[in-house]
C-alpha cells in the first residue's frame, strides 16, 4: 500500500502527517518552543540518591529534574552477580557528574526518563558506543539473513568499534551505505565526547534530529512514494540532509507550491479536529467513545444506528470489526499511550470473538510504537498497552478547561440556585448586613427570577434581608459572588 507523508512549516511549529491510501494515519506535532528531548545527550549531575526508590533525581539543565532507575544505569541492568544490580547508593553519589541520554520526554508531573547507556541512531543501524555485540531487529526474521547482515557489518567495523544494531532498512542497504553510516555515527560520538570534556555539569552534549528529519530517518520506507514539503526553505534543509545521508530518499522529497495550504488540501485539518473529540463516528453507523484518564484510556463500542441486515449477532460482530480497525488508527492518530480498555460489544460466539481479536492484531501491527495485547478477560474486556514516549495529541493541542476544571461537565443552573440558596443562609448568620447582593450567571439569575422566584423570597423573608439579584455575562455557570451592602 502506497503512503504519503506531508510536512507543514511555520516559524511556531512542525506538524507531519502520514497518508494511507489518502487517508490520515498518524499525526506527529512539535513545536519551536517545546520540542522533544528523546535522544538528547547531557552531561548531568546528581542532585540526589533514593535508595528505597533504587533511583536518583539527576540534574540535566531541564524545568524538573530527570529520574535515573538503577536498571538504567550501564552494566547494572544484567546484574554485577549472582545478586542482582549493585544498590544505587553504591554506585552513585551527590554532585556526581555523568553522561546520560532521555529515554522518555517529560510527561505531566513526570520529569525525562534517563539511560547512562547511550546509543546514536542513524538510518541503517543504531551505534552503541559502551557495548561490544553486533544486533539484528528482530523484524528480521529469517535466520540466515540475520547472520548474513551480521557478518557483513562485522567486515566494515574498524577495530574497537563498538556495538551495532542493524535496524530492519540494512537488510537491502550496499555495503557503502553501511559504511557510510557507520563513519557518520562514529564521527558523532566522537564529537559529543569531545564536548563533555572539560564541561561543567549539567549540559546538552547532542540534541537529537528535529521532527522532520526524524520522519526521513525512521519513518519513510520502500512503500513511501512522496514527501511532500510546503516550505522552499525546509524543502533545501531536508534535500541537503538527504543527499548527504541517505541519497535513496532524495527523489521523493517535492516541493508543494500549490495555493490552498497543503494539510486543507489533503484534509489533514479536518482529521485534527475529528481527533479530539470524545466521540467518533464509524461507517456502519456505529460509534465509539474515547475517553483518555491520567491512568488509562477507555474505548467503548456502540452500534448506534446501524441495525444490520440479517440477525444482531452478525450486527455486533460487524460493527466490533469496523470498530477493531478504527480503534488502531485512532491509537496511531492520537498517540495514546499506557494502559488501554476496549469494551467491544459482548459477543456470544467464541468464533466471533477469535476473529474480531485478529482482526484488532492486523490493524495494529502497522503501528510503529511497541504494543502488547492480552486479549479478552473475564468481563469481555480487551486489555492492552501501547509504549507511552511523547504527549497524546490531546496533551499538545488542548488544556483542562477552565470552567468544568476537565470534568467534562458542568453544575446545571438549577444546582447552583440550591447552592447559592443555602451559602445565602450561611452568609446571613455569620454576617450583620443591610442587604445581600447576588452576582451570578444569566442563567442562574434567570432561574431565580422564574422558576425558583418563591424560594428566593422564602429566604429572603426568613433570614430578614433583602437580596438583590444582578447577572454578569462574564460568569461561567458555576461562578457567583455574594456582596454584603
Amino acid at each position: 500500500m502506497s503512503e504519503e507523508f506531508l510536512i507543514n512549516f511555520t516559524p511556531q511549529e512542525t506538524r507531519v502527517a502520514l497518508l494511507l491510501q489518502g487517508i490520515v494515519q498518524e499525526l506527529h506535532i512539535e513545536r519551536t518552543n517545546g520540542r522533544g528531548i528523546v535522544g538528547n545527550v547531557y552531561l548531568g549531575r546528581v542532585v540526589r540518591v533514593l535508595p528505597g526508590m533504587q533511583s536518583a533525581f539527576i540534574d540535566v539543565g531541564l524545568e524538573r529534574t530527570a529520574f535515573l532507575h538503577v536498571g538504567d544505569i550501564w552494566g547494572e541492568k544484567s546484574g554485577s552477580g549472582n545478586d542482582g544490580p549493585r544498590p544505587i547508593e553504591r554506585i552513585l553519589s551527590e554532585g556526581q557528574q555523568l553522561m546520560v541520554q532521555v529515554l522518555k520526554d517529560p510527561i505531566g508531573t513526570k520529569g525525562a526518563r534517563l539511560s547512562t547507556q547511550i546509543s546514536i541512531a542513524g538510518r541503517l543501524l543504531v551505534y552503541l558506543p559502551q557495548e561490544k555485540h553486533i544486533g539484528i531487529s528482530q523484524r528480521i526474521e529469517d535466520e540466515a539473513s540475520r547472520e548474513q547482515l551480521r557478518e557483513r557489518i562485522q567486515q566494515l567495523l574498524p577495530e574497537e568499534a563498538g556495538g551495532y544494531i542493524a535496524r530492519t532498512v540494512a537488510e537491502t542497504a550496499s555495503d557503502a551505505e553501511l559504511a557510510t553510516d557507520i563513519a557518520y555515527l562514529r564521527r558523532l560520538w566522537s564529537e559529543i565526547r569531545h564536548r563533555s570534556t572539560g564541561a561543567l555539569a549539567p549540559v546538552m552534549l547532542h540534541h537529537d534530529l528535529t521532527l522532520a528529519q526524524r520522519v526521513l530517518r525512521d519513518l519513510v520506507t520502500h512503500d513511501t512514494s512522496r514527501v511532500q514539503i510546503d516550505s522552499r526553505e525546509n524543502f533545501q534543509k531536508l534535500s541537503a540532509f538527504a543527499h548527504e545521508y541517505m541519497p535513496q530518499l532524495a527523489p521523493l522529497l517535492a516541493h508543494y507550491t500549490g495555493e490552498r495550504p497543503l494539510f486543507d488540501l489533503n484534509g489533514v485539518e479536518d482529521e485534527i479536529q475529528r481527533a479530539l473529540a470524545r466521540r467518533v463516528d464509524l461507517k456502519s453507523g456505529g460509534y465509539l467513545i474515547m475517553d483518555q484518564t491520567e491512568a488509562m484510556t477507555t474505548i467503548d463500542v456502540n452500534t448506534g444506528g446501524f441495525v444490520g441486515l440479517r440477525n444482531f449477532d452478525d450486527t455486533i460482530f460487524k460493527t466490533n470489526l469496523e470498530a477493531a480497525q478504527t480503534i488502531a488508527r485512532q491509537l496511531r492518530l492520537r498517540n495514546l499511550g499506557g494502559i488501554i480498555v476496549v469494551d467491544f460489544i459482548d459477543m456470544e460466539s467464541a468464533e466471533h470473538r477469535n476473529a474480531v481479536l485478529t482482526e484488532f492484531n492486523k490493524a495494529l501491527a502497522r503501528d510503529h510504537t511497541r504494543i502488547t495485547v492480552n486479549g479478552f478477560t473475564a468481563l469481555g474486556l480487551v486489555e492492552m498497552t501501547r509504549k507511552r514516549t511523547r504527549e497524546s495529541l490531546a496533551h499538545v493541542l488542548c488544556e483542562p478547561c477552565p470552567t468544568c476544571g476537565g470534568r467534562g461537565e458542568i453544575k446545571t443552573a438549577r444546582t447552583m440556585a440550591y447552592e447559592i440558596l443555602r451559602e445565602l443562609l450561611r452568609e446571613a448568620r455569620q454576617f450583620d448586613a443591610r442587604e445581600f447582593r447576588l452576582l451570578a450567571a444569566p442563567a442562574v439569575i434567570d432561574l431565580f427570577l422564574d422558576e425558583e422566584s418563591q424560594a428566593m423570597a422564602m429566604l429572603s423573608d426568613f433570614i430578614g434581608k433583602p437580596v438583590s439579584l444582578h447577572a454578569e455575562p462574564s460568569y461561567t455557570q458555576e461562578q457567583f459572588d455574594i456582596v454584603l451592602l
